[in-house]
């Protein structure tokens, strides 16, 4: 993982923060982003589907908000605060997409809140 990425993708995300301010819906914010980071010229996909297979059999997919440079994976959320299952729902994309950085990002704060999540599988 390019930690220069990791740097570009968080100053877009401070830029659709402090352009937009709270309020928004995530599918908003994440259409910003999307948007932000193609300005910057870094690729991003939006609505990610990552399968969970179990004994070679897919048994259940996960939908990520954000993939970045097919290597960097963004989930949005705007809430009071992150909880345990934020941070499970991150580490569960990781796990099922074998990538090793997420970033959680909470837009519903005046400063952007960022949790960088790794996967030390």
């Amino acid at each position: 993982m390019n930690a220069d990425l990791v740097e570009q993708v968080i100053g877009a995300i401070y830029e659709v923060s402090n352009v937009l301010g709270v309020g928004f819906l995530e599918k908003v914010y994440e259409r910003a982003l999307a948007q932000e980071l193609g300005l910057r010229g870094i690729k991003a996909q939006t609505q990610v589907h990552f399968t969970v297979n179990y004994k070679g059999r897919n048994v259940g997919e996960y939908v990520a908000d954000l993939v970045v440079e097919d290597d960097l994976v963004i989930e949005l959320k705007c809430v009071d605060q992150f909880c345990n299952e934020h941070m499970a729902q991150c580490i569960n994309y990781l796990k099922s997409s074998g990538k090793k950085i997420a970033l959680l990002v909470n837009f519903q704060k005046p400063k952007v809140q960022l949790k960088r999540i790794v996967n030390n599988f």
